[in-house]
């Protein structure tokens, strides 16, 4: 006879409120030792809230959280970590300038502990990114990261600590294929070990691949639940929106004259982030350019130069035809490029500005909101306000600071600051990380009737499937260096994965050149 279940993790009619918005509305669901639960829902639907509750970041204003059937004192991460409860944040938390072995453990063991101390952990760090396989150097500085590599860092941060319950919140929106397959593979046996996981995606593939059960938030209230054995990703969907979910058509597209072009541009690496390598390429109306790749092989360096952030150390920029002498943001912005930025955070939004201040943030200077030098505030209300309506925001409303929005909300801002501008070059960089089906849906969809405007699109995402689906075109760039081009369904998933590792890369871009 199998022994009974041991309870790891209990919510309790959990609610917490933000002024008149209710996040979570007595939610109540446990976990066994040993099990994984995903928790799904859509943008705003109050997961990453829930969580903040359970590690005690937030102060639940009613209910209760117990681990291992001790009730935690609210609002207190200390007494979370203690009970052993890990969590990895959809957006990362760590400090630039101290090195990984720094960031994994500090609030563990003081920097400046003996050099025995460093040197077991050190050995700890090591042993655990080559089980998890989660390679990257303990001292490398975190500032010179790329995303994916940061990622692994806020994992190793949670199972460094030896957690009981690990809150996975988004854990491979930038891990490749292979690299969520590694880490499937030995969250399996940390389970069978007895770690209780808590799983929070928008990719309802993996959530059917690693999940033993799923509860469905909407609207901050628990909706339903069931056994993965006994559902499908369809009825998954359905669960978390209300309805089914379509993905938009993809006509052929027609394209027109180059709008935007690179001319065997060459920019210099930074740090271990490549640079690109005599890169030529024209951005032509009317059609998507996939952009394909493993994070951190020069993705970086296209989206900046496109994006006016970085002039090529040799090659030019062309726009309409003519040669630019002096690319910049300002000369980007002004030229009708609009840039949907890989990190929302950092470089996409000021995170104590509200969503007025951020929606025109890229434009307030211009006579859509600005008369004689001064903001029409007014008109800038009404946009900021238009976007929360078309691209269902989920917010209190237009003066809430930005950062109290939910990672796939603020994304959707950024979306609808972008779009609504009726740009003439879209650099869309990861656009719909962090966002559930609904939403991937609308913004693909969104993309593709700025393409057939006219518009000419480039799509950067590390998300194999999105790139095929979308791209008129797809490019693969390993170590800044640009691959052929190839039609869509030109190419199979494993070929282009072929491409992505390097494979035969040199020969063939010796021979094309």
């Amino acid at each position: 006879m199998a022994d009974a279940p041991v309870e790891a993790l209990s919510l309790n009619a959990i609610t917490k409120r933000f002024g008149e918005l209710t996040a979570n509305d007595a939610v109540s669901f446990s976990v066994d030792k040993g099990e994984v639960v995903a928790l799904l829902g859509e943008n705003g639907a109050g997961k990453t809230t829930l969580m903040n509750i359970l590690f005690g970041q937030y102060t639940a204003d009613s209910g209760t959280v117990a681990v291992f059937g001790k009730t935690l004192p609210p609002g207190n991460s200390r007494a979370a970590l203690d009970a052993g409860v890990g969590m990895v944040h959809q957006h990362f938390a760590l400090a630039d300038n101290l090195t990984v072995q720094e960031n994994i453990t500090l609030g563990v063991r003081s920097l400046f502990s003996l050099r025995s101390g460093r040197a077991a952990a050190r050995a700890k760090i090591i042993d655990l990114s080559t089980k998890f396989h989660l390679v990257v150097s303990p001292d490398a500085r975190v500032g010179s990261l790329t995303v994916g590599e940061r990622q692994r860092v806020e994992i190793l941060k949670a199972l460094y600590r030896d957690v009981r319950i690990l809150i996975l919140d988004e854990p491979t929106a930038v891990l490749t294929p292979q690299e969520t397959d590694d880490l499937f593979a030995t969250l399996r046996l940390a389970i069978e070990s007895g770690l209780s996981i808590i799983f929070i995606s928008h990719k309802l593939h993996e959530v059917m691949a690693i999940a033993d059960r799923v509860v469905v938030l909407r609207h901050g209230k628990m909706i339903g639940g069931a056994r993965t054995q006994d559902t499908d990703k369809h009825a998954l969907a359905a669960m978390m929106m209300g309805t089914e979910a379509t993905a938009p058509q993809v006509a052929p597209a027609n394209p027109g004259p180059p709008l935007l072009e690179l001319q065997d541009v060459t920019t210099p690496n930074i740090a271990s982030a490549p640079g690109l390598k005599s890169v030529s390429l024209a951005l032509r109306a009317g059609q998507i350019i996939g952009l394909a790749g493993v994070s951190g092989n020069g993705q970086a360096a296209m989206a900046d130069v496109v994006g006016g952030l970085r002039s090529p150390s040799s090659g030019y920029v062309a726009l309409n035809g003519t040669r630019i002498q002096k690319w910049s943001p300002r000369r980007a912005v002004q030229s009708g490029v609009a840039r949907i930025p890989e990190d929302r955070h950092k470089t996409g939004t000021i995170a104590d500005f509200d969503l007025t201040e951020n929606a025109i943030l890229e434009r307030y200077k211009t006579a859509a909101f600005s008369t004689s030098g001064w903001l029409d505030w007014r008109k800038s209300r009404l946009f900021a306000q238009s976007i929360i309506d078309k691209y269902d925001v989920r917010c209190p409303g237009t003066d809430t600071p930005i950062r109290l929005l939910s990672g796939g909300n603020m994304q959707k801002l950024i979306l609808g600051r972008v779009l609504e501008a009726d740009p003439q070059i879209i650099l869309a960089n990861q656009p719909v990380r962090g966002l559930d089906i609904g939403a991937v849906n609308y913004v693909h969809g969104q993309l593709l009737a700025a393409r057939d405007r006219g518009a000419a699109v480039l799509l950067i995402s590390e998300d194999l499937d999105e790139v095929m689906a979308l791209s008129d075109v797809i490019h693969v760039i390993v170590g800044g260096r640009l691959s052929p081009a190839f039609g869509r369904a030109e190419m199979t998933p494993a070929q282009l994965g072929i491409w992505m590792a390097g494979q035969g890369f040199d020969d063939v871009v010796a021979h094309a050149s």
